[in-house]
């Protein structure tokens, strides 16, 4: 670990430094306020609910005599245990985040940007989806262990926060990404062990009694005592690893144990609630930028309680608002996380634009390739072309059944069985739109890399593809009888306006210095990305809430039941795209160099980001469209291409184009085959694949 970081926040304050009357006061008033504004949002949280009952029928329901009532039924049944959960879960996620931001040494640290809530998801989801029923404390146990290994796996890789924000975050994004992908496809395949679980992957606080609370209480207790102990050693940390060591601190002991803690308090938060997004990130942000205000308050001892209880504010606040604002039978069925990861992802984005500008996330060497000589890149094309070939060839082949290549070519001069016939019908356009989404999406990732200036970027972290899966999922939850063209331009306008906002809020401004920060625009994107998640929840809730494998299906990625309306749109914009982009080849090669470079020669930069950043975005709504919201693939080809035929785009882009192609080609047959006559998404195939791979470039590029 680096010696030279330091927590935010402890700047002013060191560990055994004496307190004086007026900062106590300060701690005191702070502490108070927080306690006030809680106690008054539990009375006003009391009151709402599809029962109408005032203040006073609540107030007589829990004196002696009115334990009987109707009133005290609602109270003990639901409400009491929905603030219960409310209050206690955001305690045990404020101290989580808290604590793992400063572990990590990174004021981005928190259970769902460290994976954390997404392991142990998976877990309780295929405990689930296999029928096993286990004791409250067992559950937690299994979404400990989801939950460790994730956050393990995250750190690993980002070197313990030691990278930077970006990495961290990028870590973390990919392998949550890659554990969605599995527990979508589990929900898909077992859809009627996993009722329910859905909207239960936002966090919501409804309860049916107080037994879960009650049960969560002792764990959240015991971990929050247990990171009150190491208050101090995260103290003298703080300091340094160095420091930490010739005052006596063992330092990786200490930090095993908070990460351990901190997973344990995130466990039981999913265990009870579901992964309730961003309340850790959020309360850790609050309390430290109140302790740099109060400095006292930087001690952890005094640093943990407060991120405590602004947590549980937090998620208060959230279930007050949402039931505030919406009418009873609409908030019941909202999750409490869709709010507080509306909310998050703006503080996500409010800290990356506090980076200053200049850094490029995991450096720009290996967005701009190697250098390949032309026969190379001539033997590249025929790998590829037989790569194609073999792709589509197989995608026809195989499957429930299997069908010979002589049945291919009978089924060509109309010749074939009615089975072989009825086969080949239904896998023919579904090869033709795998193969034309995933040429789409790497054509858009290599654009969006080349104008971001990153290896690491691609439409899904940036917000395109999550804004194009809102605009079509609206379409066809809320007009089901529209055509896909009206799919498609509606995706493209949210994909658009989506893009445009991360391109705008990651400009630079008077504290982050002119220019395009590569960091923030990735850091933005993931932010603006989580939001449009939980915006695509949100509309299925409420529009269809029975009907939860139309958004698993586009939120997963799948090629199920598409056919040539979807196929056509997207070969229209490749055909369009494609030479578009080899047109502005030398552009793309000069805008990916830097900021001022392609100025001196005159290229219009903002122009030709702003045009290069719309085909990007059209591209990717049309593939939206075919495929859903398939991930890592404009990560994958893009990179694959560049190390294949050099950092030049007239020669890398045709390569990734094919890569997409036969990527997701494969990930087709691959999904409707392994375990035929049940599929596997093709998302989950293509995460299988680009997780690793992102976690292996992250690590590669470590000294950038």
């Amino acid at each position: 670990m680096a010696t030279t970081h330091t927590a935010p926040g402890t700047q002013d304050a060191s560990p055994g430094q004496p307190v004086s009357t007026r900062a106590t006061l300060g701690v005191a008033g702070v502490f108070a306020v927080c306690l006030v504004v809680l106690a008054a949002l539990s009375a006003v949280h009391l009151t709402q609910g599809t029962a109408d009952l005032g203040v006073g029928e609540l107030l007589r329901a829990v004196l002696p005599g009115g334990r009987e009532s109707d009133a005290s039924a609602v109270l003990v049944a639901s409400r009491l245990p929905r603030l219960g959960a409310a209050v206690f879960i955001g305690l045990a996620l404020g101290v989580a985040g808290v604590t793992l931001q400063s572990v990590a040494r990174n004021p981005l640290a928190s259970p769902d940007t460290l994976a954390v809530n997404s392991g142990a998801y998976l877990t309780v989801v295929t405990v689930a989806a296999f029928g096993i029923s286990l004791p409250f404390y067992l559950d937690g146990l299994v979404a400990f262990i989801g939950g460790v290994v994730a956050a393990g796996l995250v750190l690993l890789v980002a070197h313990g926060g030691d990278g930077g924000p970006t990495r961290l975050v990028l870590a973390g994004s990919a392998i949550a990404l890659a554990l969605s992908s599995f527990s979508y496809v589990l929900l898909m395949l077992f859809e009627t062990q996993t009722t329910g679980l859905f909207a239960w992957q936002s966090g919501t606080t409804v309860q049916s009694g107080g037994h879960q609370v009650k049960m969560a209480i002792p764990l959240i207790v015991l971990g929050v005592a247990g990171l009150l102990l190491l208050a101090h050693r995260l103290d003298v940390m703080a300091l340094g690893d160095d420091t930490a060591r010739v005052l006596g601190i063992d330092v990786r002991r200490s930090r095993l144990y908070a990460v351990l803690l901190s997973v344990l308090l995130a466990a039981v938060a999913v265990t009870v609630t579901g992964p309730i997004g961003f309340v850790g990130l959020s309360a850790g942000v609050a309390a430290r930028s109140a302790a740099r205000r109060i400095p006292a308050l930087a001690r952890h001892l005094l640093l943990l309680p407060l991120a405590g209880v602004l947590g549980s504010l937090v998620v208060v606040s959230a279930d007050v608002l949402l039931r505030l604002f919406l009418s009873d039978d609409v908030s019941i069925v909202i999750p409490t996380g869709v709010v507080t990861t509306l909310s998050g992802a703006c503080v996500l984005v409010w800290l990356a634009r506090r980076l200053r500008g200049g850094a490029v996330g995991a450096g720009t060497r290996g967005a701009r390739g190697t250098v390949r000589s032309g026969r190379w890149v001539t033997g590249v094309w025929v790998v590829l072309a037989v790569a194609l070939a073999g792709s589509l060839i197989s995608g026809l082949l195989l499957g429930q059944r299997v069908v010979l290549l002589g049945d291919v070519i009978n089924w060509l001069r109309d010749d074939a069985g009615t089975q072989v016939n009825f086969a080949l019908n239904q896998r023919w356009p579904r090869v033709l739109v795998a193969l034309a989404g995933g040429a789409a999406l790497a054509l858009a990732g290599m654009i969006v890399q080349a104008v971001c200036r990153n290896p690491l970027a691609e439409p899904g972290l940036l917000g395109v593809t999550p804004g194009a899966s809102v605009g079509a999922v609206a379409v066809i939850t809320l007009a089901p009888d529209l055509g896909v063209w009206s799919i498609m331009g509606l995706a493209t306008v949210a994909a658009l306006a989506t893009f445009g906002l991360v391109l705008w809020l990651a400009s630079g401004n008077h504290r982050t210095g002119k220019g395009l920060s590569s960091e923030r625009l990735v850091l933005i994107g993931i932010g603006v990305s989580s939001a449009a998640t939980a915006l695509t929840t949100l509309i299925v809730v409420i529009v269809s809430p029975w009907d939860t494998n139309l958004a698993l299906t586009w939120l997963s990625g799948s090629t199920y039941g598409r056919g040539t309306d979807q196929a056509v749109p997207v070969l229209i914009c490749l055909l369009i795209g494609i030479p578009l982009t080899m047109l502005g080849s030398r552009t793309l090669d000069l805008v990916s160099l830097d900021e001022d470079f392609p100025r001196v020669v005159g290229v219009r930069i903002d122009a030709a980001r702003l045009g290069f950043c719309a085909l990007a975005a059209v591209l990717t709504a049309a593939a939206a469209c075919a495929v859903g919201a398939l991930g890592f693939v404009g990560l994958v080809a893009p990179h694959a291409a560049r190390a294949l035929a050099g950092g030049r785009h007239a020669r890398s882009v045709p390569v990734a184009v094919a890569l997409g192609a036969v990527l997701v080609c494969v990930a087709d047959t691959v999904g409707r085959t392994v375990i035929a006559p049940s599929e596997i998404a093709t998302g989950l195939v293509t995460a299988i694949i680009g997780a690793p791979y992102f976690v292996w470039l992250l690590h590669r590029s470590r000294t950038s």
